[in-house]
């Protein structure tokens, strides 16, 4: 079995475990909602300091945390309240590709077809023959093959839209071909983007967003607690307080696994963390691990420009949400170093007893890294450390004893584990792939 197929069944694993918990859904049409706190959840409070500290010296308006749907920390900063709407960015991209899978749900369109079907021939410059290659799965997973090289990349003119590579061959974060699929929608249900999502997700719901044009782009703007709604609707597997939204399962779970080969820690406009390797924006490059070695490794994300972060953490039944501007000044279209470092410092807060308070996201040597028979762990490590634990990639603990400095890996599936050792009141954790 193959590492896609069994991170599949590790996401369907973790809504069926979601679910079975008393997931919190607040009500539609009113402010009211649930909190717990720190203490109760036994989270080490005296780091709560710094990791706020670190949000306002970096830009942010709004930050929250959600347990179980329920609001653990919510902070606002530079005078934001929770009735100030701010932009999602490109983490709008992630709400699309919920409403184009509702779209395909209720029978307007096939993910599958030919995106002239809905855009009409001639949307792009390309020969008729190569236009009609372009699925909207293609726009869905940012390989489209059109030129991320124009001048424009917001451009959604049809001389802005020129051929580079096949379709389903190269990937870009290219934004032109994204933004046509508000015109998809358009075309397939005969309802704007924001009536669209009025009819489907508000209602029932409560995510009451606005999608507004900005030159080229359409940028989706809402308050803070919009956006933590919307994942408490991911969070649940696309159902909210016993009612089913999106019941097409299949599309679901595509939508946040891995869409391509190219670029393994990409869904269908969703990042990843749980893969081996990823790409970044406006570069060509494979780089090796995760987007966020910090975060666990089976979150997933919706990410935009200057800091627009909805994490979303199915075994833990955990949201992160971060709204504001751009964290050092500079922009950036997907956050993830700066969501890294909000990792280390939220890590720090979300503790227990095992792990004490400090929680070092330092790596050990791990070799060889993939594995197939022996594995071997730094011996300096090993032997300091008390107590050493594997975790599969179900969060089921598949080994738990004395440290060792090498592993028969015979009896451990094909896999993503977490390696852990307890040293003292540290914890230090590190990923090993068996093959």
């Amino acid at each position: 079995m193959n590492k896609r197929i069994l991170y599949t069944l590790f996401i369907l694993f973790s809504y069926n475990y979601s679910n079975s918990q008393q997931l919190y859904f607040p009500p539609t049409g009113s402010e009211e909602w649930e909190t717990t706190t720190p203490e109760e959840l036994n989270w080490c409070t005296d780091e709560i300091p710094a990791l706020l500290d670190f949000l306002e010296s970096t830009n942010t308006r709004a930050f929250l945390v959600l347990k179980d749907g329920k609001i653990v920390i919510e902070e606002y900063f530079n005078g934001n309240t929770t009735n100030t709407p701010w932009y999602w960015a490109s983490a709008g991209k992630s709400l699309t590709a919920f409403l184009v899978g509702m779209a395909q749900q209720e029978g307007y369109l096939d993910i599958n077809e030919s995106s002239s079907t809905y855009l009409g021939e001639g949307w792009t410059s390309l020969t008729p023959e190569q236009e009609a290659a372009i699925t909207i799965r293609h726009q869905l997973t940012m390989t489209s093959g059109l030129d991320d090289g124009v001048e424009d990349i917001y451009c959604t003119n049809p001389e802005c839209l020129t051929y580079l590579a096949e379709p389903g061959s190269r990937w870009a974060y290219h934004n032109a071909p994204y933004t046509l699929l508000d015109s998809v929608i358009f075309y397939s249900t005969g309802q704007s983007i924001n009536q669209y999502l009025a009819s489907t997700l508000s209602d029932v719901t409560g995510i009451n967003a606005l999608f507004l044009p900005n030159g080229f782009n359409n940028v989706c703007y809402s308050r803070p607690r919009a956006f933590a709604r919307f994942g408490i609707l991911m969070l649940s597997g696309g159902s909210w307080n016993g009612t089913t939204v999106m019941s097409d399962t299949d599309y679901f779970n595509e939508m946040i696994t891995p869409s391509n080969n190219l670029n393994e820690s990409y869904g269908y406009l969703w990042w990843l963390n749980s893969q081996d390797s990823f790409m970044i924006p406006s570069v060509q490059w494979v780089f090796p691990g995760t987007p966020m070695e910090a975060a666990p490794l089976d979150m997933y994300s919706a990410l935009g420009k200057n800091g627009q972060i909805l994490n979303i953490v199915p075994s833990q039944n955990l949201l992160v949400i971060r709204m504001g501007d751009a964290p050092d000044g500079n922009e950036y279209l997907v956050p993830t170093v700066y969501n890294n470092e909000i990792w280390e410092k939220l890590n720090l807060v979300i503790c227990n007893s095992v792990a004490a308070k400090e929680i070092q996201n330092a790596e050990f040597k791990i070799y060889p890294n993939p594995a197939e028979d022996i594995v071997y762990f730094d011996i300096q490590e090993a032997l300091n450390s008390d107590r050493m634990l594997i975790i599969n990639s179900q969060g089921v603990v598949v080994y738990d004893g004395v440290p060792q400095n090498q592993l028969s890996t015979s009896k451990l599936a094909p896999g993503i584990y977490e390696v852990q050792l307890f040293i003292k009141k540290t914890k230090r954790t590190s990923r090993l792939v068996v093959r």
